[in-house]
């Protein structure tokens, strides 16, 4: 085992690239001389299982430089027309590059994307990244320095400037964030709704307490709190509301206040659904409920305790109870269940790389292993992060760490997959540090925020 371990380690340094003699980064496959894309560029969220990989081993210095050096490339100019990067934009990635022999940056803020979509959660795990720092380094002098106090507030403008919706969460498209493919995500996705609270807790911690932007922060940290615990919850309890709902309701006493109809409840659900668990939907929107399982925003839910305790136990009693749909073969399903038929034709457009049980419509992902032990040992579920993470060991190695796996339950190496990827090298490092050390987990998770009350809209 401390061989295995020992060779991961080997796998991820050897992913860091450098700039002007410091490391930065990592890139987003090891191998990556070998393959084509932009798998030669360091990724924000990719580097974001990696920054904690090394933080957990006491390693702080190229965290710190990525983020001194993101920081640096973050779009500080008024967008002067559509095609350029709005203010306090994140790069989805960077690469070295070298004109006449001198070394350069050349970010991608989605201008040369799959699909040209721009990062949305960029920056909310920029201030992920920069919160574990802090807490692993005591360095809040770093995040305290005026260029960090601008850029932390630069992203806070880009998601509290005012708009058009009148509702606490963020409307944003197909493919801007770890699902980077479209997959009917589109609107208010979990995954965002809770990285969108991360960035906030991040960003109240890190910010001078005097400062004017944290009575705007714990505002919209009550109205998203009760927003999502209590519109975006399903358990089998809600799951009965929700089929005698009545439609058409106006006004504000409303009991359906979004209209969902309940001819939208799946067919599987609730069969599937357990009497002792529950989990935050995929998606809320006008007329729609996405009941789909998304993995990344619920285990984040836990470990933000944007989830209150009794839903963050509800959450890992369905993960154990569905473990062969959840785990499976390989740990851990990016969604459930994939889309079929007709639903993949339309939803995805068809995508040949998002077949059911594929990439992100359903795929495996191990990078997820980090996120699952944290959230299992803040609940004390940690024997269901350790088979995990056993059931992982058996074939990561073996079959060269590959991005994703493929098949109902995650038996087959991804049809795509990229070999050597680095989040997957990182992330088991990550959980199997914080298995090892679980008192460590404070690093990525933060206490109940009792210095906000939530509050309905």
């Amino acid at each position: 085992m401390n061989d295995l371990i020992e060779s991961a380690w080997q796998l991820l340094e050897k992913s860091i690239i450098s700039y002007q003699g410091r490391p930065v980064g990592t890139l987003a496959a090891c191998n990556s001389e070998k393959t084509g894309l932009n798998y030669d560029q360091c990724f924000t969220r990719d580097f974001a299982v990696s920054a904690i990989a090394f933080l957990l081993r006491g390693q702080t210095e190229i965290v710190r430089n990525f983020l001194t050096t993101t920081l640096e490339l973050q779009s500080c100019q008024k967008q002067m027309d559509c095609f350029t990067p709005g203010q306090g934009l994140m790069p989805a990635s960077f690469k070295i590059t070298c004109d006449e022999g001198e070394e350069g940056l050349g970010a991608d803020f989605g201008e040369r994307a799959i699909a040209r979509v721009a990062p949305v959660d960029s920056g909310f795990w920029w201030l992920l990244i920069l919160r574990a720092y802090v807490k692993a380094s005591d360095d809040l002098d770093l995040a305290r320095k005026p260029e960090f106090q601008k850029g932390i507030k630069l992203i806070l403008d880009l998601c509290l400037t005012a708009r058009f919706a009148m509702l606490p969460t963020l409307l944003v498209p197909d493919g801007s964030f770890t699902i980077d493919r479209r997959m009917g995500v589109y609107g208010h996705p979990l995954d965002v709704q809770t990285l969108f609270y991360l960035a906030l807790r991040s960003a109240k911690e890190l910010l001078a307490p005097e400062d004017d932007y944290i009575e705007v922060v714990n505002l919209r940290l009550g109205h998203l709190t009760y927003h999502l615990r209590t519109y975006y919850w399903l358990d089998f309890a809600r799951l009965n509301e929700i089929y005698h709902y009545k439609v058409e309701q106006f006004g504000k006493d409303a009991n359906n206040k979004f209209n969902i109809y309940p001819d939208t409840i799946p067919d599987w659900l609730s069969t599937w659904i357990p009497d002792t668990g529950g989990y935050l939907a995929g998606n809320l929107g006008p007329a729609r409920i996405d009941f789909r399982w998304f993995a990344q925003g619920n285990l984040m839910a836990i470990l933000g305790s944007l989830a209150s305790e009794e839903q963050a136990q509800g959450i890992m009693n369905l993960i154990e109870q569905r473990s062969s749909d959840l785990l499976g073969q390989m740990p851990l399903k990016m969604c459930f269940p994939a889309l079929k038929g007709r639903d993949w034709q339309v939803l995805t457009g068809s995508d040949a790389k998002n077949i059911p049980w594929s990439y992100h419509n359903s795929g495996s992902w191990p990078f997820l292993l980090w996120e699952l032990a944290g959230a299992a040992i803040k609940t004390g579920h940690e024997e269901l992060a350790q088979r995990a993470v056993e059931i992982a060991i058996q074939r990561l190695p073996q079959q060269d760490w590959p991005e994703y796996y493929d098949g109902q339950e995650g038996r087959l190496v991804g049809k795509s997959a990229r070999k050597f990827q680095t989040w997957t090298i990182a992330g088991f490092l990550a959980a199997q540090e914080l298995l090892e050390n679980p008192q460590k987990v404070e690093i990525v998770c933060f206490a109940e925020d009792t210095g906000v009350k939530a509050c309905s809209t």
